[in-house]
């Protein structure tokens, strides 16, 4: 870039490689892209960026110092003018101010801070270069990570029997499915990268959450508020899903309305959501990029160092996959092969329970396989009148029943409190609206009424308690590796 020239009007997008990376404080982006913009001055040199500002780490109440000349080596002036520099904040200047091209001060708040220095010669032409200041919030901390690598991959921890095979269970087996792509099978340095993504505050623009503040593990990684709070205090538009067996889901498709494609993209969607996370994909690999630790793990996980959005969302989806729950009562009424002895482990009332959820009730016939999946989005007549469409007419998915019981409120806006409300609403509250699912009416197309008597509804309740996985709901292999 020594020899611009002559360019009456240019816009410049220059890609820093490595010999700029002695000015990170930690390391290098893998690309920064960097404007230059010029005055037009017909038939003069112009002055150019020669060594471009790439993103700096700060961190709240830490005095912060930095020249973002660099000692004048930021632009040149062909013509020998001379040059004086100026520094411009985009919004709130966050405690921090310029002197020339001196930015110091103490950053009051996390967040980043996009930066421009300008550059203007004697006669009056300008060139400028952006980047970023990252505030780290002070209270962050490393992850504690074992030395060898805790087992995620399906050739550690194998799936059980019974969920790769139908007995006992309605519907099919679980393992059929499985959403995982042949690209981005489970891996053990994969998920725990996914793992330190998911629990790490650092993904959202000011430090305050992470993925598992909406998705807590002691709550089936649901959350049990109605709606969930975003990095600024704001609510979530819907309910927080419970991500137990995510990775069992033929359709493949995520989110209550089924809006993203893959768990790949549906990964990325909170990080951007101005509620959730609010940060950009760019922002996001700068921030990663300035955070010491995730160089080695990226490495291990993808055999680089190269952080990249497509990485993050593989990463955690590998993690969200390996949200397996199998080894509840109900798993531990099966042998190791994979024949169920219920008999021989339920109750009177939760064996009861069994034959109405696979029976009278319905509710195989929407909640199938051993893992207690869903098949498809389903209008199940919460209203009359729609008044959320969810994937369209009305319909949702349903996220698995492992664990339901420690993952109140229920449905898509947590209209029900408890189980018991959940059980008496398919008994005798589903409401008629043109899109309902046609197993909610009987042949004649009037509402399904149950008719459960109170004994029944209770050993309902009784059996689906028997989904619950205690050692899932506390396993420190899917727990939060950052000390509190």
């Amino acid at each position: 870039m020594t020899n611009l020239h002559r360019f009456p009007a240019l816009l410049i997008v220059a890609a820093i490689a490595s010999a700029c990376a002695g000015d990170a404080p930690t390391q290098s982006m893998e690309v920064v892209t960097t404007q230059l913009a010029m005055t037009p001055t017909p038939n003069t040199e112009a002055i150019a960026v020669l060594s471009p500002n790439v993103p700096q780490a700060a961190m709240v109440g830490v005095p912060f110092r930095y020249d973002a000349s660099k000692a004048g080596a930021v632009f040149s002036d062909p013509r020998k003018t001379g040059l004086q520099y100026a520094v411009q904040f985009t919004g709130p200047s966050n405690g921090l101010s310029a002197a020339g091209a001196n930015i110091g001060g103490v950053p009051t708040a996390a967040g980043v801070q996009a930066v421009t220095v300008v550059g203007r010669d004697a006669t009056g032409r300008t060139a400028t270069q952006q980047f970023t200041i990252v505030v780290f919030s002070s209270d962050l901390t490393t992850p504690t990570l074992p030395v060898s690598a805790l087992a995620y991959s399906d050739a550690r921890v194998p799936l059980p029997r019974h969920f790769t095979q139908n007995a006992g269970g309605a519907g099919g087996s679980a393992s059929a499915a499985d959403n995982a792509p042949a690209g981005n099978a489970i891996s053990d340095a994969g998920a725990t990268l996914g793992r330190v993504l998911f629990y790490d505050r650092r993904l959202s623009r000011n430090d305050r959450v992470s993925c598992s503040s909406c998705h807590q593990q002691a709550f089936a990684f649901s959350d049990t508020a109605r709606l969930s709070r975003g990095f600024q205090g704001g609510s979530t538009g819907r309910h927080s899903m419970g991500l137990t067996n995510a990775r069992f889901y033929a359709g493949g498709r995520f989110f209550w309305d089924e809006r993203a494609a893959s768990l790949e993209a549906l990964v990325l969607q909170p990080i951007q959501d101005a509620t959730e996370m609010g940060l950009t994909l760019e922002q996001l690999q700068t921030k990663l990029a300035l955070t010491p630790y995730y160089s080695d793990l990226f490495r291990a996980a993808f055999g680089s160092r190269d952080i990249t959005t497509d990485r993050v969302a593989r990463a955690l989806a590998q993690f969200v996959r390996s949200l397996t729950s199998v080894n509840s009562r109900f798993d531990r009424a099966f042998g190791p092969n994979g024949v169920p002895n219920f008999t021989g482990t339920f109750t009177a009332q939760e064996l009861q329970g069994q034959q109405l959820y696979n029976g009278r009730a319905g509710c195989a016939s929407c909640h199938g396989t051993n893992a207690h999946i869903s098949d498809a989005v389903h209008n199940t007549g919460l209203d009359a009148t729609i008044t959320d469409v969810g994937a369209g007419n009305g319909r949702f998915k349903a996220p698995s029943l492992r664990n339901v019981e420690v993952r109140a409120p229920y449905m898509h806006d947590g209209r029900f409190r408890t189980l018991e409300q959940v059980v008496d609403f398919y008994d005798r509250g589903v409401q008629n609206n043109p899109g309902l699912d046609q197993r909610l009416r009987v042949p004649n197309g009037q509402l399904r009424r149950l008719n459960l008597s109170l004994a029944e509804r209770d050993a309902l309740v009784a059996f689906m308690k028997t989904f619950t996985d205690r050692t899932f709901l506390s396993d420190t292999r899917l727990s939060s590796p950052f000390a509190r």
